[in-house]
């Protein structure tokens, strides 16, 4: 019963994260972005995507932050990256242990709800979240590249 309130959680964490696609904030490049925002970004700016998932602890071995990160080692890095996702870096958070910090990398919007898409449905990542239940909740930050920014 627990295993399939679990996998409900997280269908509806995915529906939920389908219909607030549509009302995320802009990202990318200044061309792409409302004037107020434009100003101090790159022309070439990609989209950025900062996540913070802080996992539940893990209880009769499901969820906790060691599966979580067992989870991102065996292939969720490589789904995002397969699809055309740049991981930019993943760390560990010293000051919350339960929580994983990523940053992925897009070319424009456009591509980052592409990739997400895909994700939602990719085979390979039904299997591995239904071998790694993790329950966790998620910080989620849209950024572009300031045009003095070395990283673009």
């Amino acid at each position: 019963m627990r295993h399939l309130l679990l996998v409900f959680l997280l269908g509806v964490g995915i529906s939920s994260l389908a219909s607030a696609q549509s009302s995320m904030p802009p990202c990318g490049p200044a061309g792409d972005l409302p004037g107020e925002l434009s100003a101090n970004v790159d022309e070439n700016s990609r989209c950025f995507e900062i996540r913070m998932y802080t996992a539940e602890p893990a209880e009769d071995g499901i969820g906790g932050i060691d599966n979580l990160h067992q989870r991102f080692r065996e292939a969720e890095i490589g789904i995002f990256e397969r699809l055309g996702a740049e991981i930019v870096a993943v760390w560990q958070r010293m000051d919350d242990p339960n929580t994983l910090v990523w940053m992925l990398g897009y070319r424009d919007r456009a591509h980052r709800l592409e990739v997400w898409d895909a994700f939602r449905t990719d085979a390979e990542w039904l299997e591995l979240r239904e071998e790694y239940p993790v329950p966790l909740s998620a910080e989620v930050y849209y950024m572009s590249a300031t045009d003095y920014s070395p990283l673009k």
